[in-house]
């Protein structure tokens, strides 16, 4: 009988049962972003030649992001708060059930693989965050880092996109943390992360969520837990710098609308 490697997730809590994203579900229920240009930005960034890039998405919602890297060869696994998804079968979690899982990263959480009679801790090249940080309220925030970094290898990097708008829907605050850009990368390094601005500048837009993509006034921190062993920007020719401009700009949004009729470039 053949043992194939299965992805254990020990919770805390299971499910963000207190999260006002669990009792009025929003993006929960109807996102499920994805950007194959950061995708492939991110594999430049860390060149692999045996092994596969291990990615860590929080607050996963549809799974697109994870099963996008999943179909390119790379290891992803999903975690979200809420278990809309799940219960409804949405999006990705009707086809990739083994690599998402609902748990409250606002708690204690551990990731295993399971293989070869072995279990072991997993840890990633890189964690992401899309527009979720925003969501945890601000006591919160200590163990969500702590999260973070007993699941990130020292060499890896944490990816966020951030909102800092407020956004109040039925009565309900669902941006729990609403903090200036300055605010969010001082916290951080008192948490024990670095933001590195010349990332943010690498990937020159190509991000899964963000003012481009369906976040306007977000903005990006991209953290490092020890900037000696952060990977190491390769050279971007002035082409792969265009095409980053094109991608999700005004006027390719147009020009697809012209071809193929007005679909959502960003699902």
């Amino acid at each position: 009988m053949t043992d194939y490697p299965r992805v254990i997730v020990q919770a805390e809590r299971e499910v963000a049962y207190s999260s006002p994203d669990h009792i009025l579900p929003r993006g929960t229920r109807t996102s499920n972003s994805r950007n194959m240009r950061f995708n492939r930005k991110l594999e430049w960034l860390f060149p692999r030649i045996s092994e596969p890039l291990k990615i860590l998405d929080l607050g996963c919602s549809g799974g697109g992001f994870v099963k996008d890297c999943l179909d390119t060869g790379n290891f992803a696994v999903g975690l979200e708060g809420s278990d809309f998804s799940k219960r409804y079968r949405r999006a990705e979690w009707a086809t990739i059930p083994d690599y998402l899982f609902t748990c409250d990263i606002s708690g204690a959480f551990d990731i295993f693989l399971q293989a070869g009679g072995k279990t072991e801790r997993l840890l990633f090249d890189v964690v992401t965050t899309w527009e979720v940080i925003e969501h945890i309220a601000e006591p919160d925030l200590p163990q969500v880092a702590a999260n973070v970094r007993q699941h990130l290898l020292p060499s890896g990097l944490w990816i966020m996109s951030v909102s800092p708008c407020e956004e109040v829907i039925n009565g309900i605050r669902l941006h729990q943390t609403v903090r200036p850009r300055s605010w969010w990368i001082n916290t951080f390094r008192q948490l024990g992360f670095e933001h590195i601005e010349a990332y943010v500048a690498y990937f020159n837009t190509q991000f899964v969520r963000g003012p481009k993509y369906d976040s306007p006034g977000g903005f990006h921190l991209v953290l490092s837990p020890d900037i000696t062993q952060a990977p190491v920007i390769p050279q971007q020719s002035l082409s792969r710098r265009f095409f980053d401009w094109w991608i999700g700009s005004s006027p390719q949004k147009l020009l697809k609308r012209l071809v193929i009729g007005d679909t959502s470039i960003h699902g």
